[in-house]
């Protein structure tokens, strides 16, 4: 049986540093722009006449995510689209018990009268244990385990359905457990926190999409 205890500050770094890149790298990416206006301005005090800017609509840009609304510790995140309305689905950032993000998870409905009533996406750090699956488990309820889909450079995701039991469970409980096993530290488990407080008013906020 695995043992569930905090990990050492080696190894929750370890886990920790692939966001810590990401968010470097987000940081660089928001950064470029700044420096190619420099660099241009530099290049306009000669004869050459200055490159204006035309402008860009305020707002989301076509493929961006963004936030709608808050719905108690849920954020209502939607894709901008071409269409009237754009999709959303409910999005939370996973912390453990010392407020180190790890992972993020998204629910939305789902269309089409299958067993599944909802899809999610959960995110966690390269790092992870796959073999261990990922575990969700509501207040002192017995846990589902669920396989990891793939992994990206963002991290490993495991595309999960669940059924109106589990929604209900969800609407009803007070507090979820994402439990994942760090690949550095797999005779332990990492219990990642995902509050239920505004689940079910976000819940009916978040669109029907057919599945697959």
């Amino acid at each position: 049986m695995l043992e569930t205890r905090n990990l050492s500050p080696t190894d929750v770094s370890s886990m920790f540093k692939h966001w810590m890149t990401v968010s470097a790298l987000t940081m660089m990416a928001l950064a470029g722009p700044v420096a190619a206006q420099t660099q241009t301005t530099e290049e306009t005090t000669g004869t050459t006449p200055p490159q204006l800017d035309l402008g860009t609509p305020e707002g989301p840009q076509l493929g961006e995510r963004y936030a709608r609304e808050e719905s108690g510790d849920w954020t209502i995140a939607c894709i901008k689209t071409e269409a009237e309305t754009d999709p959303c689905s409910m999005l939370q950032l996973l912390q453990d018990d010392q407020g180190n993000t790890l992972g993020e998870i998204s629910i939305f409905r789902l269309a089409g009268g299958g067993q599944a009533v909802a899809g999610g996406t959960i995110v966690v750090p390269l790092e992870t244990l796959l073999t261990a699956q990922v575990v969700i488990s509501v207040d002192d309820g017995q846990g589902k385990r669920y396989n990891y889909s793939f992994c990206s450079p963002m991290g490993c995701v495991a595309q999960i359905g669940f059924t109106e039991a589990d929604i209900d469970a969800f609407k009803r409980g007070k507090e979820a457990r994402v439990i994942i096993v760090p690949a550095p530290a797999p005779d332990q488990r990492v219990e990642l926190n995902m509050s239920l407080v505004g689940f079910t008013a976000g819940f009916d906020k978040t669109d029907e999409l057919e599945a697959n």
